[in-house]
């Protein structure tokens, strides 16, 4: 019976096939590029074997939203409309949406996104890696409540681990690979009377030091280096005991520091010693205006992680971040948005190159969106920095003349529903009061550009909306449908025991 079923099902499937070629729409572009994608989905098989390597690859605040402007701003910088343009990841064959809600929090933080993703379980906003019993911001809850990351699991059975950023390595995103804190803001330093845990960037060089992680690459020098101390490159450290962590790191674990791009290309990358790269004292540059010269990208930083990672024998994990993908958004400036997107995406497709579907875990995702939004109703080719351009009903694209709101004043495509650049502004009396600018194509695409934004606030918020992830090899597969985040550590978990 079961047989029988098998052969009809896939008699049926080549009749309809065959039948459809007989449709009027038969010949269109559109019809044969999605028949052809229905023939790659045919083929396509599950990875079950061991992930020998696990890299989740995170873009701060790139929700579904703001991919979408990603995908347009980069298919236009190629020369094309954008809708239809296709980023690297968007190309792995599964997919899934992702509930990112915090214990206490309807629109999470990214501390315990981190921390969801890297332990298994939902934690409290503000907190990093410790359980439902911990209190924000209360020391006294810390000790009893620390939770086993995946970092110390997979060094535990001899992998390597790695952790890269554009943000401070003591920011959240990163610190969730290997901190565990009541607050996320105890960068370099903890309450007095607190003696439960230690500050993150201490922890960071605790556990190189442990052997838990081996390379380690972003910003934030500011939180290693005494308070009064000159750093690299003419700053001063803001440590208020006196701990001088870059000292102890080179000259008594023996760790490669480097702090510029030069110094950088002169690591040694055969997996011997570890490495701690600080590039800026506070979060690195942002794409925009970064100098390729004396600091390197994500894909750089990706790039000499996994060559670094892959010597040992036994795998490695690797979390990367785009952390300044949501500095741009809490800015309301969505040309840096787009730039730092672009360049995750590049980093993305430079993790996938270096790597082997067969053995290694790829998850690309984000740890929230933002409060993004995107108008209407624009004709195609739209820039999507722009003015929205009105549908050409007689073509397929935009007919260059802007959509005028009931204001008679254009808008962009993208905007924000809160934000530092809201159109009501206070007034003498306390009140708030408004209007609109008449905007210029000039002015809305300038890289300084700060879009309108509804409600003021003093900084742009996150979203509560769902994310998505993207994954390829092994047990990619396990994602799908509509998931909560903290069940990404699981499949990470699982793949990397499989058998």
């Amino acid at each position: 019976m079961q047989r029988f079923f098998a052969i009809s099902t896939v008699a049926a499937l080549t009749a309809s096939a065959s039948h459809a070629q007989d449709l009027p729409q038969a010949g269109s572009d559109w019809f044969t590029d999605a028949d052809a994608v229905l023939q790659q989905m045919l083929e396509r098989q599950p990875i079950t074997g061991t992930a020998k390597n696990v890299i989740l690859l995170v873009a701060d605040g790139n929700g579904v939203g703001t991919n979408y402007v990603t995908r347009l701003f980069a298919g236009q910088q190629e020369g094309g409309m954008g809708d239809d343009h296709v980023l690297p990841y968007e190309t792995f064959p599964n997919l899934a949406l992702v509930k990112t809600y915090n214990i206490n929090a309807q629109t999470p933080d990214s501390a315990p996104t981190a921390g969801a993703m890297n332990t298994g379980v939902k934690q409290r906003f503000n907190l990093i890696n410790l359980n439902e019993n911990a209190i924000t911001g209360d020391c006294s809850t810390v000790e009893g409540n620390e939770l086993t990351t995946f970092a110390e699991i997979v060094s535990e059975a001899g992998k390597s681990v790695g952790v890269v950023s554009t943000a401070r390595l003591t920011h959240a995103t990163p610190a969730g690979v290997y901190a565990k804190t009541a607050h996320r803001n105890w960068e370099d330093s903890v309450p007095e009377d607190c003696t439960a845990q230690k500050d993150i960037a201490t922890q960071l060089v605790d556990q190189m030091e442990a052997g838990v992680v081996d390379f380690a690459m972003g910003g934030g020098r500011r939180h290693f280096v005494p308070e009064g101390t000159a750093t690299d490159e003419g700053g001063e450290g803001v440590r208020a005991d006196g701990t001088d962590l870059i000292a102890r790191a080179s000259n008594d674990l023996g760790v490669q520091y480097v702090w510029n791009l030069e110094g950088a290309k002169g690591l040694n990358l055969d997996g011997s010693t570890p490495v701690l790269g600080l590039f800026e004292d506070s979060h690195m540059q942002y794409e925009a205006g970064r100098d390729p010269e004396g600091e390197p990208s994500l894909a750089d930083m990706t790039r000499m992680a996994i060559e670094y990672l892959q010597n040992n024998e036994d795998g490695y994990y690797l979390e990367i971040e785009a952390g300044r993908v949501d500095h741009a958004n809490h800015a309301n400036n969505a040309a840096r948005v787009v730039t730092d997107g672009l360049a995750f995406a590049e980093a993305v497709a430079m993790a996938d190159e270096l790597t082997n579907d067969e053995d290694t875990l790829i998850i690309v995702t984000a740890d929230h969106e933002h409060s993004i939004a995107l108008n209407g109703y624009c004709g195609r080719g739209t820039p999507i920095l722009g003015l929205c351009m009105d549908i050409d009903n007689e073509g397929i694209e935009h007919n260059g003349e802007p959509v005028l709101a009931d204001d008679g004043k254009p808008y962009t495509v993208v905007g924000y529903l809160n934000g530092s650049s809201s159109v009501l502004v206070e007034q003498e009396d306390g009140s708030y009061a408004g209007s609109r600018p008449d905007l210029t194509q000039d002015e809305a695409t300038d890289v300084d550009y700060v879009q309108q934004a509804l409600i003021p606030k003093s900084s742009e918020s996150h979203s509560g909306e769902d994310v998505a992830i993207y994954a390829k090899g092994p047990w990619a597969h396990l994602f799908d449908g509509t998931i909560e985040q903290n069940y990404i550590f699981h499949v990470m978990n699982h793949a990397v025991q499989a058998e």
